[in-house]
């Protein structure tokens, strides 16, 4: 409001400057810009990421089922990993074997929607696993593993996000052109001060030189 105002303040101050209004209604254009251009765009943006996310994630759960799984026993670089730390611990290098604790590895056996057995090693449910522990995992149509199938708040929420970030930077593009062409008016004004100065300068106070 107050920027609106200002234009037309300068609009009907005499002693306004061309470069004065240039910068109102600069100012005016990006105030504009963001109130009303980027919430538009970062509410279309959301719309769209949201239409999206949401008819991949409808897909997904159509293409991705939870089946039974069984364990079988550990996966064989799980065991070779497991006979190493022991070694290290008896031979007084538990410090050097130390890692960041990993999810176990088992191979399983689970039976595809299409009715085909699969066998393959994949993360365990619970640890330690057992053989014989029942969970379940994600597979497709004809038994290979898939990631879990994408949440519809988890996808609402990316597109808000994508929503927002488009507005941010809507706004924070709007702002930048501000800043650059004020500072471009302010270098302009200088320039002319700096001109005039130098033409009025070596006559100034000087008798009969009419200051």
């Amino acid at each position: 409001m107050r920027t609106a105002m200002g234009v037309w303040r300068w609009r009907r101050n005499p002693l306004r400057r061309r470069s004065d209004l240039v910068e109102a209604w600069v100012a005016l254009a990006a105030l504009v810009c963001v109130l009303v251009v980027a919430p538009s765009v970062g509410c279309a943006a959301g719309v769209q990421v949201d239409a999206a996310l949401q008819g991949a994630a409808r897909e997904q759960r159509q293409e991705r089922h939870l089946v039974p799984a069984v364990v079988l026993r550990n996966a064989p670089e799980q065991a070779a990993a497991g006979s190493a730390d022991a070694s290290g611990e008896a031979s007084g290098e538990a410090s050097a074997q130390r890692t960041a604790p990993r999810r176990t590895q088992v191979v399983a056996a689970w039976t595809a929607p299409d009715g085909s057995a699969h066998e393959g090693t994949v993360p365990a449910a619970e640890e330690p696993p057992h053989p014989g522990d029942r969970f379940r995992i994600w597979t497709d149509a004809r038994g290979r593993l898939v990631g879990r199938p994408l949440d519809a708040s988890a996808a609402v929420f990316h597109a808000t996000a994508a929503g927002l970030a488009a507005a941010l930077g809507v706004a924070a593009l709007a702002e930048t052109v501000r800043r650059l062409v004020v500072r471009r008016l302010t270098h302009q004004r200088y320039a002319r001060l700096d001109r005039a100065w130098a033409a009025a300068g070596p006559d100034w106070g000087r008798a009969g030189a009419g200051s």
